[in-house]
């Protein structure tokens, strides 16, 4: 049920954002951002799932630090689908409370330009 609601979110937000561009709400570069960097972030998250899953010694991973730059730089919405989807990094509570940090200082930051665009 969770994992169906967050897929949910982060796909309802980009097609906001979209929707949002071609009504002329937001320039539509807001969406193309976000929907390249969740497409990037998402494939830096099977990435390393591929490399966890392969590797039987110690593996070289992407750092959880640049998985969080990534998700900070308008990708948590490709970083919580291929959380949810790809079953990675979904048990570590501190990587969790991260990637939410991201979302809300995101949301925020485009609140922000939303609101102050219109005044």
């Amino acid at each position: 049920m969770i994992k169906k609601t967050l897929l949910l979110f982060s796909v309802s937000f980009l097609a906001v954002l979209v929707i949002g561009g071609l009504l002329g709400y937001w320039p539509y570069f807001v969406a193309s951002i976000f929907g390249t960097m969740s497409s990037i972030t998402f494939l830096v998250y099977k990435w390393d799932k591929r490399l966890a899953i392969e590797s039987t010694e110690q593996p070289i991973r992407v750092p959880e630090r640049s998985l969080h730059i990534l998700a900070l730089l308008c990708g948590w919405p490709g970083a919580l689908i291929a959380q949810q989807w790809l079953r990675h990094k979904s048990q570590k509570r501190s990587f969790i409370a991260v990637l939410w940090l991201t979302i809300l200082i995101n949301c925020s930051v485009l609140a922000c330009i939303y609101y102050w665009q219109f005044i």
